[in-house]
């Protein structure tokens, strides 16, 4: 079976209690320096979906202690959103190894979290970007059509195999949007260590 879309709050038990340290800008040289170059996310997200974005955060440093980045608070944004913020975050995504969109429907109505997939795409190109599906537990998820662009975040659960018949290994994967009737999937660990 294969999971392209998750239920909000299916990543609660990862779920961190403070969003200080990602709303911290990134900074390579030090973060580089002391972690083997350790992969920085900038993680585009809707401001409300608070309880997601602190299960997702938790979820990728705990499981793949990777450092993300989060614009919200961040005390080097202007206070009140002006073409300075966008200065900001462009900067920030240019900064960051991967570009991820919380993709849940209120992020996929956001002109700012669109303005932000928008750019990550143009900075990040295909290999470096990647949609994490979230939607409400009763509700549709309003994002397919972006699933059929970008890449996206799934689980693959054992009984999955690849197009020559070897199996593949239960997890998550970055899977890319299907080419020439063939999907490329790539095991998340691995695409975090895939760099520009």
């Amino acid at each position: 079976m294969i999971q392209s879309v998750f239920a909000s709050r299916s990543f609660k038990e990862y779920q961190i209690s403070s969003l200080n340290e990602s709303r911290s800008p990134v900074q390579k040289d030090i973060y580089h320096a002391y972690a083997q170059a350790q992969t920085t996310v900038f993680l585009s997200h809707k401001h409300d979906d608070l309880d997601d974005l602190k299960d997702i955060i938790g979820f990728l440093q705990k499981k793949y202690s990777v450092k993300v980045y989060i614009d919200s608070s961040d005390a080097s944004m202007p206070s009140i959103t002006s073409g300075k913020t966008g200065e900001n975050l462009k900067k920030r995504i240019k900064e960051c190894d991967k570009f991820i969109l919380l993709a849940t429907n209120g992020a996929i109505e956001s002109k700012w979290c669109n303005w932000e997939l928008g750019y990550g795409d143009a900075n990040k190109f295909r290999d470096h970007i990647a949609l994490f599906p979230i939607k409400p537990q009763s509700s549709e998820y309003k994002g397919s059509e972006y699933m059929s662009i970008y890449p996206s975040i799934r689980y693959y659960s054992s009984g999955e195999e690849y197009n020559n018949g070897q199996a593949i290994e239960e997890g998550y994967y970055v899977a890319y949007p299907v080419e020439n009737s063939l999907r490329v999937i790539t095991p998340l660990k691995t695409w975090f260590t895939e760099r520009k």
